[in-house]
């Protein structure tokens, strides 16, 4: 220990006095697109690819040794050559040929992760016929999946969807909460539910799942829940009770954990009697909230 001029004490670290808890490095942004062909007809898969990895050794870090880096731009390339020998047939088994390869071609990878996300490009119809090689981008949701493996451990496989939002104009109310001096939220019992939703699943280990069914299934429960039965709608007393239902129904085709994130948009029916108009709670202010919900499904 030294001290400087202003007599505070300076400590001198050595290396052997440092634990090093996590290393890891990566590309991130890896953006493509992967264009398969069936004679005439053209099926698209744009995406973002991010890879990180953890050594077996920390020596570039301590020691400034790179004879074990492996070159972020060789992991670029790495994921252009999968994707172009492998092509794409899922977000989910794309991650999962991206952590094998880097768990069997080098020795020196201890910890490998991939983030996968897809750009909605969905067939343009024209007077209901499907176009043969034309697309629209139509950002109804954002899929998404994350692989991870450590050496000798068991590769795991995560999916999601975000960025979904979803509006309901009415069958929806907050009431009979707490309330004290500082509360001046009125209650009501019809309002409008509006939110962008994140939600993420676990497959748990890599088995075989079909991954395209099991994503799709989701999404029509996290809209089941949201909506309720499309010539009624059904009542949500809250946002936090709307996640609950959204969770409880993934529950129900996924058997491992769910995570649900509601970043809601509250609107506020504006007061336009002071302009000689009666609002029937046709124009809303609206702000921004959010709320969200980790579930753990118990039964074997």
């Amino acid at each position: 220990k030294m001290t400087d001029k202003r007599n505070y004490p300076v400590f001198c670290l050595q290396i052997k006095d440092v634990e090093v808890l996590n290393c890891e490095y990566g590309k991130n942004t890896i953006k493509f697109l992967r264009l398969h062909r069936e004679g005439k007809k053209h099926f698209v898969k744009e995406v973002e690819v991010c890879t990180h990895l953890r050594l077996t050794s920390a020596q570039e870090y301590l020691d400034g040794n790179n004879s074990l880096v492996i070159p972020t731009d060789t992991i670029k390339n790495i994921v252009l050559v999968l994707a172009k020998k492998n092509g794409i047939s899922t977000l989910e088994q794309f991650a999962i040929d991206i952590c094998k390869h880097f768990m069997t071609t080098f020795c020196q990878v201890a910890y490998v992760k991939t983030y996968v996300q897809e750009v909605p490009w969905k067939r343009l119809h024209e007077n209901g016929i499907p176009h043969i090689h034309a697309f629209i981008c139509a950002p109804d949701g954002i899929r998404f999946c994350e692989a991870e493996q450590c050496r000798n451990g068991p590769l795991v496989v995560y999916a999601g969807i975000k960025d979904l939002k979803l509006m309901k104009t009415t069958q929806s109310g907050f009431e009979g909460f707490y309330k004290n001096e500082h509360t001046t939220l009125p209650e009501r019992n019809d309002r409008i539910l509006c939110g962008e939703l994140f939600c993420k699943w676990s497959y748990g280990e890599c088995k075989d799942f079909d991954f395209d069914c099991i994503w799709n299934q989701i999404r029509e429960c996290i809209l089941e829940a949201f909506s309720g039965p499309p010539d009624s709608g059904e009542y949500s007393p809250s946002y936090q009770k709307t996640v609950n239902c959204i969770q409880m129904h993934v529950l129900s085709k996924v058997s491992q954990v769910i995570e649900v994130v509601l970043n809601n948009t509250f609107y506020n029916v504006v007061d336009m009697k002071n302009l000689g108009l009666i609002n029937d709670k046709e124009v809303s202010e609206c702000s921004k909230h959010s709320l969200s919900g980790l579930f753990r499904n118990t039964q074997p």
